[in-house]
């Protein structure tokens, strides 16, 4: 799961950063017309494992498999949080995890760890039909040199792209595609990347934002009852949160409030 994983993510940049590629490789052709040109990267292959890459340049081959493969891992450790934001479930499960805690008022417990461990592996758990069907669609025919590159990026792209448009309320999607300047889309295979993902962003926040507000309303209802209560008994110096954090804990326990929390965030993203 975890290489497929990696495998994917470095799919996702490679097609996050193809249109600077073809601009860059653009600008130096109009530049640096005195340069021996370089053929295009081919793959060869091998036995096992991401195909070998070597790059022509005037007659010379030069492999450069060990090179590429540093920097793209260099490079996913660097904007993993930024993908892991944009194009799963994982924004919309730590905001509304982050909002238990203030709801009950318990400070730092769970710690931020135990938080950032639950949402990242409830991640895992809602992506995995994604990652499955990424990975047999674009990275393993990539890997058995079925398909190529150019092939293998918008197969495994698709899936992606097709979850984050079902969790996107079409009033987002219209918002951005309006300033995007585009007109409507026919598909939802028509929508490019770039208009995608600000929409599925803003969309999950408010689904997270009103998941949270039905969160507070039970323990904010302990709040004002013990608040009203210690006024009425003359006890205005002590803190109602101090009373009121035992009943809203004991009231989390009796009601199964984490299997019932994990289920209805795993479950809204199939509905």
């Amino acid at each position: 799961m975890y290489n497929r994983l990696f495998t994917l993510i470095v799919l996702a940049l490679l097609l996050a950063f193809t249109p600077f590629a073809h601009a860059a490789t653009a600008t130096v052709a109009t530049t640096s017309a005195a340069v021996t040109p370089i053929a295009p990267i081919a793959p060869i292959t091998s036995s096992a494992g991401i195909p070998v890459l070597t790059v022509q340049n005037a007659g010379a081959g030069q492999n450069w498999s060990l090179s590429l493969q540093v920097v793209a891992l260099m490079t996913v450790l660097t904007l993993l949080p930024a993908v892991l934001l944009m194009m799963t479930s994982f924004t919309r499960i730590i905001i509304v995890l982050s909002f238990l805690r203030q709801a009950l008022a318990t400070q730092s417990t769970p710690p931020n760890q135990v938080l950032l461990g639950l949402a990242l592996f409830l991640t895992l758990f809602v992506m995995s039909p994604v990652l499955n069907r990424a990975y047999d669609d674009g990275v393993k025919p990539y890997m058995d040199h079925q398909i190529s590159a150019e092939q293998a990026i918008p197969a495994a792209a698709a899936p992606f792209k097709h979850f984050m448009l079902d969790q996107t309320r079409d009033a987002d999607l219209q918002l951005f595609t309006h300033l995007a300047k585009e007109q409507p889309y026919a598909s939802k295979d028509d929508v490019p990347f770039r208009v995608a993902m600000p929409a599925f962003i803003t969309s999950e926040l408010k689904t997270a934002f009103q998941m949270g507000f039905l969160l507070f309303i039970p323990f904010l209802v302990i709040d004002v009852v013990v608040a009203s209560v210690l006024m009425s008994m003359g006890m205005a110096m002590v803190s109602p949160s101090i009373i009121s954090l035992p009943f809203k804990i004991m009231l989390f326990v009796m009601v199964d409030g984490w299997s019932l929390l994990v289920g209805t965030l795993a479950g809204s993203f199939y509905t």
